[in-house]
Order: structure tokens, then C-alpha cells, then sequence
């Protein structure tokens, strides 16, 4: 059989990762027609086509040379223990798996779990943390609606990935422990690739990371007087020197950066002290560090 010439990416084929994953597609510039209800989806404008697949398969097919890149959670990842490499955390789909036991009974954290039942769709993972605390569980494995078990006595706490914790809450479970933060990530394959697809995967790698950085940052622009211009770059944790640009009034600049965007309100008023006036924040579309 030939090898495929195109670049392969498996992606989840319906759930919370799906449009988050599609629309930063579409954000670096690969577009598509439609892929909903189809298996095998190839970009308008770029070497690439998905394989759309249940998520817990992904790892297997990136591991098989199957396909070269997946978009998955970590958990998932982690869970399956595929050889493959984790190339890029994506920001996106953040979770955690919790350890999560009834409300009426008086239980207070994972080490007292010893010798119980923990019902899971995680069984590797929830066994190597009980290990770690050096416990003996039974882990049964649930491939759905894991919350319920312990009021239908299978178990007698569960380890579940956890978003807001509303659904623990609903079906009356305390969250006791997090074993794991997880968020989506991409993968590649450890089998040998032709040079024209490791080329791709760079200039995709390429195009992700100035994606990441813009959505995690902001084009700033301000007044200041010229005698606040130290100070003023003191306080801004930019990621390059500021453009610094001469106003009507000589006694005045503009400064124009871009800078984290967790740490523009931390810095407000600071610049505010300093003399900044008229600042303005833009988000930023796209950018190459």
C-alpha cells in the first residue's frame, strides 16, 4: 500500500473538543467545507485532511503511523500510555480527573478509599495514583455516566473528569482529590516521516504557536509623558521593547507593546501612576514571535 503524502491529523469526531479544535483550524488559516457526518475531511487551502474518530482511538492511530498529528485531551493520552509525542499544549478543553465520593458518607480524602471500589473510566490512571498512596482499590470500569454508580451501590466513589463540578454536586459527590489537570494537546506520531511532512508539521507547529501567543495576548497603546518612558517600560512585561512614536505636544509619546494579557490589569494602574493616559487594548488576530 502507498503511504499517505498528505499530512493526517485525527481529531475528536463529536464532543467538547470538536469546534474548539476545528475553529483554531480555521483560525491558522486551513479551511474546510463541511466535515460534519464525514470520516475523511481534506483542507481547501492546505496539505492536510482529518480523520475524524471517537477520542479514545486517537492516540492508537497517531501511535500506528496511522495518522501523523491528533488532537486529544491529556487524559486520554495518558490513559491509553501510547508512544507517541506530545508536541504542543493547546489551551483548550481544560478538565481535571477528581476523585469524587458520596456526600452522606463520612469520607474525607482519597487515602481513606483503601480496599473500596472506585468506578472509572479511567482504570490506568486511577490505579497508578492509588498505587502512589500506596492503597489496594478495585477499579470498575463505567464507559458512561460514571456519577451515578455509587447511588446505584457499585461503587463506593468514582474518578471522574470534572469541568465545573456541577455534576457532582447534582448527584450528591464531594470531590476529594485531583489527580490530574488535563487540557488538549497535540501529538504526533513516533513513526519515521517522509521529509515533505515533517516540513508541514513545522510550518503548522509554526502557525499554531503565533496562534496561542495572540490569543493569549494584547496590543496596548498609551500616552505618556517623555520623562515616564523609563518607568513606563519598567512596568510593562512586554514580549518585545515598545515602539516609542513623537505626538503634536514634544512634552508627550506614544507607547505602543503588546503584552500578556493576564497581566494588563495587574499593571493598570500602575501605568496610570506613572503617567500613562488614554490607553487603549486591541486583541490581536494572529502573530509570529
Amino acid at each position: 500500500m502507498e503511504p499517505v503524502q498528505t499530512l493526517r491529523i485525527a481529531i475528536q469526531k463529536s464532543g467538547r473538543l470538536t469546534e474548539k479544535t476545528i475553529t483554531l483550524l480555521e483560525n491558522i488559516g486551513i479551511k474546510f467545507d463541511g466535515y460534519k457526518n464525514r470520516l475523511l475531511v481534506k483542507a481547501l487551502n492546505f496539505d492536510v485532511e482529518l480523520l475524524l474518530i471517537r477520542d479514545d482511538d486517537i492516540p492508537e492511530y497517531v501511535q500506528d503511523g496511522i495518522c501523523d498529528l491528533g488532537v486529544v485531551g491529556a487524559n486520554v493520552t495518558l490513559e491509553t500510555q501510547a508512544d507517541v509525542t506530545v508536541l504542543k499544549d493547546l489551551d483548550f478543553g481544560h478538565c481535571r480527573l477528581s476523585i469524587a465520593s458520596p456526600v452522606s458518607r463520612s469520607i474525607s480524602s482519597a487515602k481513606e478509599l483503601g480496599g473500596k471500589r472506585i468506578a472509572t473510566s479511567y482504570p490506568v490512571l486511577t490505579k497508578k495514583y492509588f498505587e502512589k498512596l500506596g492503597l489496594e482499590v478495585k477499579t470498575i470500569k463505567i464507559s458512561g455516566a460514571v456519577e451515578i454508580t455509587p447511588r446505584l451501590d457499585v461503587a463506593d466513589a468514582i474518578c471522574d473528569l470534572v469541568s465545573t463540578g456541577s455534576t457532582l454536586k447534582t448527584n450528591g459527590l464531594r470531590e476529594l482529590e485531583t489527580i490530574l489537570h488535563s487540557q488538549s494537546q497535540l501529538i504526533r506520531t513516533n513513526k519515521e516521516l517522509p521529509e515533505h511532512k515533517t516540513e508541514l508539521i513545522n510550518k503548522f507547529l509554526v502557525r499554531i504557536e503565533g496562534q496561542l501567543l495572540a490569543e493569549n495576548s494584547r496590543y496596548i497603546m498609551m500616552n505618556a509623558p517623555k520623562e515616564s518612558l523609563a518607568r513606563i517600560t519598567e512596568i510593562i512585561p512586554a514580549l518585545n521593547s515598545p515602539t516609542v512614536l513623537p505626538l503634536a505636544d514634544p512634552s508627550m509619546i506614544a507607547i505602543h507593546t503588546v503584552i500578556p494579557i493576564t497581566k494588563f490589569w495587574e499593571v493598570m494602574e500602575e501605568l496610570k501612576a506613572a503617567g500613562a493616559t488614554g490607553i487603549v487594548m486591541l486583541p490581536i488576530q494572529n502573530m509570529i514571535n
